[in-house]
């Protein structure tokens, strides 16, 4: 990795050409720009992440690092090619004045006629459609779950905010729930009559995913605390008996349908790389996620 002090984007810009010069690839088939915020003491951890997903989707990937916004601006890049990366990737440290407007230093360096993406990888904006880096972006990936603090307010919030091109990893993490549910309902012809889900007291996606079921199913839907990991349960109660998924150790689920005998599928709790490389897949507007974003806005969090 090339350090450059007291650098600014031209330089950075000028990195990129000469690595791909030097690794003998003018063109690196680059789709999209993946901008990560990301707090000092996490950012190895999530440019790992962006790495591991990268495969995936080979991406200009801009670590920025925000600072202490007080003196002088000072903007400190690492740039590089290689080494794990399918694309470029550059970690920008900002200090000073310049960490108020940091999207006057990472706009420049945009793929030119390719999608942004920005993820926040600690805590995030209330507001990612309004924020100076976030409105650069086409999709805006959060991760309630990953607040310090006040994790259901912090998604209540963010539903608030909601913009399209918004997304939350809380989210995410539903999408196999989602289609196993989806699957175990499709094989009777009942009606659902009730439903709970059971999951740590702090698991914003087991917020969504009550939120969910309600819109579709039309039913009341409970929502019960256990010790975890994540959900554990969800139940729909139907005129044919109980149709119960059960997760005791978040790898392996039990499906216990009426008539049917119990049957063990493979439900494993996804890794941040997955989720993230999940979201990259689709960069236009998730209308389901918008629904539930709205509806539970208008919950009151205890």
């Amino acid at each position: 990795m090339l350090e450059l002090t007291d650098t600014n984007s031209s330089e950075i810009a000028a990195a990129f050409v000469r690595d791909r010069i030097k690794a003998g690839s003018p063109a690196m088939g680059m789709v999209l720009t993946l901008i990560v915020v990301v707090d000092d003491d996490q950012s190895d951890t999530a440019m790992a992440a962006a790495r591991a997903a990268s495969k995936e989707h080979p991406a200009r990937v801009i670590g920025v690092i925000l600072g202490d916004a007080r003196g002088a601006p000072h903007v400190h890049a690492q740039v590089g090619i290689g080494q794990g990366w399918t694309g470029e990737t550059a970690v920008i440290r900002l200090r000073g004045e310049v960490v108020k407007h940091p999207e006057s230093v990472v706009l420049p360096l945009l793929l030119p006629d390719s999608p942004v993406a920005i993820w926040w990888a600690s805590d995030a904006p209330m507001d990612p459609a309004g924020d100076p880096l976030g409105a650069l972006a086409r999709r805006r990936i959060t991760d309630a779950a990953a607040v310090r603090r006040g994790k259901q307010r912090a998604m209540q919030s963010l539903c608030a905010a909601y913009a399209p091109g918004n997304t939350d990893l809380a989210w995410t993490r539903l999408t196999p729930w989602r289609a196993l549910l989806a699957a175990s309902l499709e094989q009777y012809q009942t009606t659902v009559t009730s439903a709970s889900v059971t999951a740590q007291r702090i698991s914003p996606s087991a917020d969504l995913l009550v939120t969910w079921l309600g819109i579709r199913l039309k039913v009341p839907v409970e929502r019960r605390n256990s010790a975890g990991p994540g959900i554990t349960e969800t139940v729909m109660e139907t005129k044919l008996g109980p149709i119960r998924i059960t997760r005791r150790d978040g790898k392996l689920a039990t499906i216990s349908s009426p008539e049917r005998p119990d049957r063990p599928i493979a439900l494993k709790r996804l890794e941040i790389p997955a989720l993230l490389a999940e979201e990259l897949r689709r960069l236009d507007e998730d209308d389901v996620y918008a629904d539930v974003a709205k509806a539970f806005a208008k919950k009151r969090v205890s």
